[in-house]
């Protein structure tokens, strides 16, 4: 490791820099803001946002902003996370030498935090042998290689020696970014040699473990004996949180978010596909009138022969082979790995349900499987009534009544997911608290894609659960899709706030929270 020295400099919140370190403590900030009390068995209730200045190599090697700190103060936000990138640290892509300027920077908001109230976690968004992003993917993985765990290990300790001695309720380490595919006991292992490494430089430096996409049960007692606290992330349902976000696939082809949700799946399997269940796309009526049924197909693996019924009767029957070049999908999608495409048509097709019909089918006959992302009934005079169709794997195809005009509106009897939803969904970080584990919410918000009252409802519902835990949250980001400022939502009637774009409707409800 190389670490350039320089000279011992008292910064304007009582700060010691002293050979690339930071240590002493810090005078009261501006304001005078309560410092939270934070220990691995009870994080307080932070709020506030992740800053993206460091969050990937390819964004650049951007400072963090004053303004954003001082914003958030000033709006009554108490808490920041940097996700970060260790490629923006690093020197000519040598992992073990370090760029003291890039780390200054890191300094600086540290700085502010102290200046502005605000505690600042730190978070390895990339960290030396792992990213949850692959691309490009890291030269070893630190799960399984013991130079790339050493290397992972000399750089928390650098920032433990930097920060040596500054309190826990100003600075907190988040060791990894939703790690996945690890087993408990091999994350764990890891995780106990990095705290090993931060505690040898900084004994009592509070470290948090994010959770496993899933269920995170499994990591509970083993916190508790490391001592660490429990950082989940909150962006489910996700076809909600993403929709027609570009780096989640599949996105471009959820139906149109609402919330509460109904829960009637489009996806389709053929009857000789083994471990899936089989079975119709079913609309009860009855039908008084004849009425036109719209379906739009969204993504055809290999072959799907479709076949619509009236009660018994066929009423559309069309075959979907996907292939190379042009043809009536949208975009050509090869399976490499099965050899097969599965192209996206995001095709409407449509057919006449006769009067006196009581039961429409939508079933699949032969072919691998498909994906219905909507369907839609339309009645002569009247505008269509849209029924949004998901894409979960290994669900049964939903069953809807359709009463034109109903209390709730057209369709009814299939599942409503809503706030009761999201509290099961948390079932597993309760098990984790109930070890006597601090827990934390470290990501959480909605893209700028879905509605923006539908993005309301789930935060508003997702606030309201996660302060009936006692737990804290952090939005993914201040400034940007997910943010309250300068999000570019199409549907948002924004207001000035210091050069800004600020969607005070988003900030009112994160305020009640």
């Amino acid at each position: 490791m190389t670490l350039a020295g320089i000279s011992a400099v008292r910064i304007s919140t009582g700060i010691l820099i002293v050979s690339g370190a930071l240590s002493g403590h810090a005078q009261e900030p501006a304001g005078k803001q309560e410092w939270l009390p934070a220990s691995p068995a009870k994080l307080p209730c932070w709020r506030g946002f992740n800053l993206l200045e460091k969050f990937h190599l390819s964004r650049g090697k951007k400072p963090f902003l004053e303004s954003d700190f001082r914003m958030m103060s000033e709006l009554g936000f108490n808490f920041v996370r940097l996700p970060m990138d260790y490629r923006t640290w690093i020197r000519d892509g040598d992992w073990t030498t370090f760029d003291e300027e890039a780390l200054r920077e890191i300094d600086q908001a540290v700085e502010w935090g102290e200046q502005y109230g605000i505690h600042v976690m730190i978070n390895f968004h990339r960290a030396p042998g792992y990213c949850v992003n692959k691309r490009p993917p890291e030269p070893a993985s630190v799960w399984e290689d013991a130079e790339t765990q050493r290397v992972c290990a000399l750089h928390w300790a650098t920032f433990a020696k930097r920060y040596r001695g500054i309190p826990n309720e100003r600075v907190s380490f988040n060791l990894f970014n939703e790690p996945n595919k690890v087993e408990a006991e091999t994350y764990l292992g890891v995780v106990e040699m990095l705290t090993d490494a931060i505690r040898a430089e900084d004994p009592d430096r509070l470290i948090i473990s994010d959770s496993f996409f899933g269920d995170s049960s499994a990591l509970g007692k083993g916190l508790k004996r490391l001592n660490v606290a429990f950082s989940p992330h909150q962006y489910w349902p996700g076809r909600v949180t993403h929709y027609k976000a570009s780096w989640v696939k599949g996105s471009d082809q959820y139906p149109v978010p609402t919330w509460p949700m109904m829960s009637c799946s489009g996806r389709l399997f053929s009857p000789t596909k083994k471990g899936y269940p089989p079975g119709p796309l079913t609309l009860s009526g009855p039908f008084t009138r004849t009425t036109q049924l719209r379906l739009k197909m969204g993504r055809v693996s290999a072959r799907a022969l479709v076949v619509i019924r009236a009660d018994d009767r066929e009423i559309w029957r069309k075959d979907f082979v996907p292939g190379p070049g042009e043809g009536e999908w949208e975009k050509v999608v090869f399976a490499e790995q099965w050899n097969i495409h599965q192209n996206i048509y995001n095709r409407d097709y449509t057919c006449e349900i006769p009067a006196g019909a009581e039961v429409v089918t939508v079933a699949m006959e032969a072919g691998d499987w498909c994906v219905l992302s909507e369907a839609g009934l339309t009645r002569p005079g009247q505008t269509e009534d849209v029924l949004p169709l998901s894409n979960e794997w290994n669900v049964r195809a939903g069953v809807a009544t359709y009463t034109p005009g109903g209390p709730r509106g057209a369709f009814a009897g299939q599942k409503t997911i809503g706030a009761d939803a999201i509290r099961d969904h948390m079932t597993s970080w309760r098990g984790v608290k109930a070890h006597g584990v601090g827990v934390f919410i470290g990501e959480c918000g909605v893209f700028n894609k879905t509605p923006h009252d539908v993005s309301l409802r789930w935060l508003e519902d997702s606030m309201r659960l996660l302060k009936e835990q006692g737990w804290g949250w952090a939005l993914w980001n201040f400034r940007g899709s997910f943010g309250i400022l300068d999000s570019g939502r199409e549907d948002v009637e924004y207001e000035s706030y210091q050069g800004h774009k600020l969607d005070r409707k988003m900030l009112d409800i994160l305020l009640r929270y």
